[in-house]
């Protein structure tokens, strides 16, 4: 009877193969934690843009109790407000006034804001680039309901006119994906910050009782 020999097989792995069983497994553990991660993050910017509203509003409230009640956008420049730049692309100069009450103007960028450059200390320095924030020029003490301020990712169906959205109930306002996927936080001018849906936004435009609200944004100036 014919013996065939027994041939013994290497069964170990190459440190290559172990290589690629390692990749596969850090590719699965990112693919699984990723979504996780980012929800996690886009929170914590959520929180983190809340507080630098509330900081914001709490400036305005400070800057008016100072100024007879009113807002900078409601005070001529003569008397340390900044009324003359209600149009175009001024934003930057209504929180510029209060940079003894902002103390920093990191709290005037969003964290989920890509596109907005930090300022130096120096409010002098501060231009449209550094904001993530609209102002609403109309808003008022008088009218706790009026719309103050806000993240920059607002649009409706009208072009901006001169620096202005105009935001009235026949054309609704929604939020764009570009910060918060779609949301956003408003400040009214009783100093509150509302977390909101487009919705929740919508709402909010049309409780103040204005036809049009209008808000100033910081887009690029000349």
């Amino acid at each position: 009877m014919r013996i065939f020999p027994y041939k013994r097989w290497n069964c170990g792995i190459t440190l290559f193969e172990v290589a690629v069983i390692v990749a596969v497994c850090a590719a699965v553990m990112v693919a699984l934690l990723y979504p996780a991660y980012t929800k996690e993050r886009e929170h914590r910017f959520r929180i983190g843009c809340v507080n630098n509203l509330k900081q914001t509003g709490m400036a305005f409230g400070i800057w008016s109790r100072d100024h007879t009640g009113e807002y900078p956008m409601e005070v001529p420049g003569t008397n340390g407000g900044s009324a003359e730049f209600i149009t175009g692309p001024n934003a930057f100069r209504h929180f510029q006034v209060m940079s003894n009450e902002l103390v920093s103007p990191t709290i005037l960028i969003c964290p989920s804001d890509r596109k907005a450059v930090l300022c130096p200390t120096n409010f002098s320095y501060l231009r449209n680039a550094n904001l993530s924030y609209f102002v609403g020029v109309d808003a008022s003490q008088t009218n706790a309901t009026m719309i103050l301020s806000g993240d920059r990712n607002i649009i409706n169906d009208s072009p901006m006119k001169n620096g202005l959205l105009e935001l009235t109930t026949s054309q609704p306002a929604r939020w764009t994906s570009e910060m918060h996927d779609q949301t956003g936080n408003v400040v009214k001018a009783d100093g509150s910050v509302e977390d909101t849906s487009i919705r929740g936004l919508q709402g909010l435009v049309a409780n103040t009782g204005l036809a049009t609200n209008r808000l100033q944004m910081p887009i690029p100036g000349p």
